[in-house]
C-alpha cells in the first residue's frame, strides 16, 4: 500500500522536536569541536613560527625547542578535543535514535497485532532498524558540523584579517560558493533519498514475504515470475542508488573544485606579494611567518564547509527515513516525545484508569463494533462473566466470536461501550493468549516459552512442556528445552507446535486466558492433549474464554454463549 507524501515541513518540525530533547549533546559536541578548531588554528600559528625562525632568522635549536613543544601539546589537545567531540556525537545519535524507536514501539502498541498484522514485517523491520540508524548521520554529523562551519571559519577569517586584509577578503567573497552549491545539490538529494528509503521498504516487505511463501509459490509453480518480481525491484532499487552517488559525487567534484579554486587564488597572491609583483595594500609588509600562516589556514578555513557539504547528504537521509517514519506513525504533525533516556522501551508506564465497580468479574457494557457502518458486529452487548469461569464463544462463522476475543484483550477498541477485566480496562490487564496460528521464535524451545516470562527457570519450562503432552517428544531430545526451532517450527508438527505455543500460558500463569479455536486444523491426539492442557487450567481456577464448535470443548465450558448477528446470548 503506498502512503501518502508528507510535507516536508512537517518532518522537519519532527526532527526538531528530536533536537530540542538532545540539545545539551549537540551544544557540547560544538563545544568540542570548536576546541579543536582553536588547537588547530594555534598549530599552524607554532608550524609557522618555527619555519620563519629556522629558515630566516636562522634561530639555534634551543630557540626553537619551546615552539616544538608548544606545537605537540596543540597536536595533543586537537586530538583530545577531536575524540570527546565524537564520543559525545554518538551519544546524541544514541539518544535521538532511542527516542525514534520509542515513537515507533509506542505507536506498534496503539495499533495492537491486528492492524500491525496487516503490514509487512519486513517494512516493519527496515523502518525500526535502517529509517531510524538514517537519522544517525544528521544528529552526529551535520547538525554539529553547521555551527562549526560558522563558528571555525570565523575565527579564521579574523585571524587572516588581522594579518593580511586582501587575503581576508578573498576568502570572504570565496566563502559563499560553497554553501550555495550546497543548497542547490540538496534540492534534488532530498527527493532521491525519499524515493530511495521508499523503494527499500517495499523490496525488503516483498523480499520476506516471497521467502515466507515459497513452498507455496513452489507447490504452484510461481517461483519463476516471483523471482522476475523480485529482480524487477532490485533493478528499481540498484537505479535510485545510482542516481542518489550520482548527486553524492557530482556535488563533492563542484565543491572540492571552487575550494581549490579559492585556495590558489590565495597561494598566487602570497607567492607574487612575498616576491615583491604585489605592491597594493597590505601585501609589501608579508613576511614569510604571515605568508605561510595564511597559506596554512586557507584549507583550514575551507574544510568546516567541505566536510558540512560532505554531511549535507545525511541531512536528505534524514528527510527521506523522517517522512517514512511519520508517514508509518501516521501523525505528521506529531512532535518528539520527552527523551527519558535514561528509561527503556520496557519500562513504559502502564496505562492509568479508574477502577470499576466490580473487581471479581469480566465485564462488557453497551460494547458495539461495526467495522461497516451498514454492518454492526456487535451491538450494544452486556455481559458479566465471573472468575473462574470457562466460556465457550459458538457460532456461525463471522459472527464475531473473534472480534469479541480481540475487543476483550484490547487488540480492538469499540465504537461505543466499556470493557473491564476485574476492575481494569482492557489493554492494561495482562493474559493469556492463543491464536488460530502459534507464534515461533528462531532459537530453542526455552527461548520460545520464555517470550512471556524472561525470568522462568528450566525446571518451570519443563513442567510446562509435560502439561501440553509434549513430555515424550521432550525425552526424545538430546537437547531437551534447548532443542533448536525455526520460526516456521521445522521439526514440529502443527499440533506440536500449537502446543508449545500453549506452553507459554502454563509458565507465564495467567489469571484470564483467551483462545481462538484452540482445536482448530489439529489431529486428533493433538486435540486431546489441548483439552487435557485445558482442563488443568479450568481446574486451576483460570478464567478461559474460547472460541470454537468443537464439542468437546464445548462440554468442557460451564457457561456457551452463542455469538451471531451482533448479539451475544447464553445457549
Amino acid at each position: 500500500m503506498t502512503r501518502p507524501a508528507l510535507d516536508q515541513r512537517a518532518v522537519r518540525r519532527w526532527l526538531s522536536g528530536l533536537t530540542r530533547d538532545n540539545r545539551h549533546w549537540i551544544q557540547g559536541t560544538v563545544a568540542a569541536g570548536t576546541l579543536a578548531g582553536v588547537a588547530t588554528i594555534i598549530q599552524m600559528v607554532f608550524l609557522a613560527r618555527i619555519v620563519h625562525l629556522g629558515i630566516i632568522e636562522k634561530a639555534p635549536a634551543s630557540e626553537l625547542a619551546p615552539l616544538f613543544t608548544g606545537l605537540v601539546l596543540a597536536i595533543v589537545a586537537r586530538a583530545v578535543a577531536q575524540g570527546v567531540q565524537t564520543q559525545l556525537a554518538a551519544r546524541c545519535s544514541e539518544q535521538v535514535r532511542r527516542t525514534a524507536r520509542r515513537q515507533i514501539h509506542q505507536h506498534w502498541r496503539n495499533l495492537g497485532p491486528l492492524a500491525l498484522g496487516q503490514i509487512s514485517a519486513g517494512s516493519l523491520a527496515r523502518e525500526w532498524i535502517d529509517h531510524v540508524d538514517a537519522l544517525h548521520g544528521y544528529f552526529a554529523r551535520f547538525l554539529p558540523q553547521m555551527a562549526l562551519s560558522l563558528v571555525v571559519p570565523v575565527l579564521i577569517l579574523a585571524l587572516v584579517f588581522y594579518l593580511d586584509w586582501l587575503a581576508g577578503i578573498f576568502l570572504l567573497l570565496s566563502a559563499p560558493l560553497i554553501p550555495l552549491f550546497m543548497a542547490l545539490v540538496g534540492m534534488g538529494a532530498e527527493k532521491l533519498n525519499q524515493q530511495h528509503f521508499e523503494t527499500i521498504s517495499r523490496l525488503s516487505g516483498q523480499f520476506l514475504d516471497k521467502v515466507r511463501g515459497l513452498t507455496t509459490l513452489q507447490l504452484f509453480g510461481q517461483t519463476a515470475s516471483a523471482t522476475e518480481v523480485i529482480q524487477q525491484r532490485s533493478d528499481h532499487y540498484r537505479r535510485i542508488t545510482l542516481k542518489t552517488l550520482r548527486v553524492a559525487f557530482l556535488s563533492s567534484a563542484v565543491l572540492e573544485f571552487f575550494a581549490s579554486v579559492a585556495i590558489a587564488v590565495i597561494a598566487i597572491y602570497i607567492g607574487f606579494g612575498l616576491l615583491g609583483y604585489i605592491a597594493y595594500g597590505p601585501s609589501p609588509d608579508l613576511t614569510l611567518f604571515s605568508g605561510l600562516l595564511i597559506l596554512l589556514l586557507a584549507p583550514e578555513f575551507f574544510q568546516p564547509l567541505r566536510t558540512l557539504s560532505q554531511h549535507y547528504h545525511d541531512r536528505a537521509a534524514a528527510l527521506g527515513a523522517g517522512a517514512e517514519i511519520l508517514a508509518r506513525l501516521g501523525s505528521a504533525g506529531q512532535e518528539a516525545a520527552p527523551a527519558n533516556t535514561g528509561a527503556e522501551d520496557a519500562e513504559v508506564e502502564p496505562l492509568t484508569f479508574k477502577p470499576a465497580a466490580c473487581l471479581d468479574a469480566i465485564e462488557l457494557t453497551s460494547v458495539s463494533l461495526a467495522f461497516r457502518p451498514d454492518h454492526k458486529v456487535l451491538n450494544s452487548v452486556s455481559l458479566a462473566i465471573g472468575k473462574g469461569d470457562v466460556i465457550a464463544l459458538t457460532g456461525p462463522s463471522g459472527g464475531g466470536k473473534s472480534t469479541l476475543l480481540n475487543l476483550l484483550a484490547g487488540f480492538l477498541a469499540p465504537d461505543s461501550g466499556d470493557i473491564h477485566l476485574f476492575g481494569r480496562p482492557a489493554g492494561s490487564f495482562a493474559f493469556g493468549w492463543l491464536g488460530q496460528s502459534g507464534f515461533l521464535v528462531h532459537g530453542t524451545w526455552a527461548d520460545n516459552l520464555r517470550l512471556t516470562s524472561p525470568d522462568a527457570s528450566d525446571v518451570a519450562i519443563e513442567a510446562a512442556l509435560r502439561n501440553v503432552g509434549l513430555g515424550a517428544l521432550l525425552d526424545s531430545r538430546e537437547d531437551g528445552i534447548f532443542s533448536k526451532l525455526s520460526e516456521d517450527g521445522q521439526g514440529l508438527s502443527g499440533g506440536q507446535a500449537r502446543r508449545l505455543s500453549l506452553a507459554r500460558i502454563f509458565v507465564a500463569d495467567y489469571d484470564v486466558i483467551l483462545l481462538d479455536e484452540p482445536t482448530a486444523g489439529l489431529d486428533s491426539d493433538s486435540e486431546i492433549h489441548v483439552l487435557e492442557a485445558l482442563h488443568k487450567l479450568a481446574l486451576a481456577g483460570k478464567t478461559l474464554i474460547f472460541s470454537t464448535h468443537h464439542q468437546a470443548l464445548l462440554a468442557l465450558a460451564n457457561r456457551v454463549l452463542l455469538v451471531s448477528g451482533g448479539e451475544v446470548r447464553d445457549v
